[in-house]
């Protein structure tokens, strides 16, 4: 397949470029240039995609079999590039996000799920919720049924830049007792970022197209299977200690942000980890084990010594050592 990527530095991109190169596909890239990681036998055009005179330039009259889009900001890039490609490729992959689902998502929710307001032509890209859904109705309105809306929830694996799990692993590296948000056998839905560039390519092949919610069954994994895995991999001697979910509230820690990955089971945000997945899972795509994702992910950690560095409007992950200490002495207590 002759393949577009959007992005292909970070994360699910840079995954997409070397599930594809793996693949034996003819891949291009387009992006600035000037962070992430270009996999070596993708081509690579530079462009800032914000300014469409230079995406027009940077792609010139070449078409693709497939494009597949990583953005997550203002939907009007997306527009300006669906539009630009939609008579030179034959598929429109966009990496969207279950976050397109009105608030509170009802549990067990599926691609029918009522979706926010959003404009497609906005350049507003603030509203995480409402960009990604701007982003799928600009992706749709130039391609069709051949566009592809992957709404994907909690993303991990190697490359992960959001920093969830990093910054578990990095915790567990350093040891000592470590708060572990409960109950242990919380069951998890996310995806590793290669099966969900897998799962994409395998679409463009198929000429896939429509909304899918593309996260792994509900448990997967567990919070608990999830930490000893982290644990194992680094080789630590760290102590779990499981806390419930009221000791966690009533200190006032954020879920998803300062204890990544957790929500309360029970809290209006417990639907992140338990939407339907039976259309995705129809549609081919297969996960593997946490441990290997775990693993990865380290191993990545350690190759490429990857730092969190602060990102315009999106909040860093992870707990102060103060607080963990605190929780974990009234538990002692």
């Amino acid at each position: 397949m002759k393949l577009l990527v959007l992005g292909g530095t970070h994360h699910v991109g840079r995954a997409v470029v070397e599930t594809a190169l793996a693949r034996g596909d003819d891949v291009t890239t387009l992006n600035r240039g000037l962070t992430g990681h270009q996999p070596p036998g993708a081509r690579a055009r530079r462009a800032d995609r914000t300014d469409p005179a230079a995406l027009r330039a940077a792609l010139g009259d070449e078409s693709w079999d497939a494009v597949i889009d990583t953005w997550s900001s203002a939907p009007a890039v997306v527009g300006d590039a669906a539009a630009l490609l939609a008579g030179r490729a034959g598929h429109y992959g966009y990496v969207s996000s279950l976050s397109v689902y009105t608030d509170p998502i009802p549990r067990g929710a599926d691609e029918s799920a009522a979706t926010v307001d959003a404009d497609p032509a906005s350049t507003d890209g603030t509203d995480y919720q409402a960009a990604k859904r701007g982003g799928e109705l600009a992706a749709a309105a130039a391609f069709g049924d051949r566009a592809l809306l992957a709404r994907a929830g909690l993303i991990l694996g190697p490359y992960e830049i959001v920093g969830r799990m990093p910054w578990w692993l990095r915790r567990m590296d350093r040891g000592g007792d470590v708060l572990a948000p409960g109950p242990a056998d919380m069951p998890l839905q996310y995806v590793d970022c290669r099966d969900l560039a897998a799962w994409m390519l395998t679409a463009a092949d198929r000429g896939l197209g429509g909304a899918f919610n593309t996260v792994s069954q509900r448990g997967q994994a567990t919070m608990g299977s999830l930490l000893e895995a982290a644990r194992n991999v680094t080789g630590s001697r760290a102590r779990l200690v499981w806390a419930p979910p009221e000791v966690i509230e009533a200190a006032g820690i954020q879920p998803w942000i300062e204890l990544p990955v957790w929500v309360p089971p029970d809290g209006e945000d417990a639907s992140v980890h338990d939407v339907d997945v039976s259309a995705v899972y129809a549609a081919g795509l297969a996960c593997r084990p946490v441990e290997e994702t775990v693993a990865d992910t380290w191993k990545w950690l350690q190759d490429e010594n990857w730092q969190p560095t602060a990102r315009p409007g999106r909040p860093q992950h992870g707990l102060s050592p103060d607080v963990e200490q605190k929780v974990l002495a009234s538990l002692a207590g």
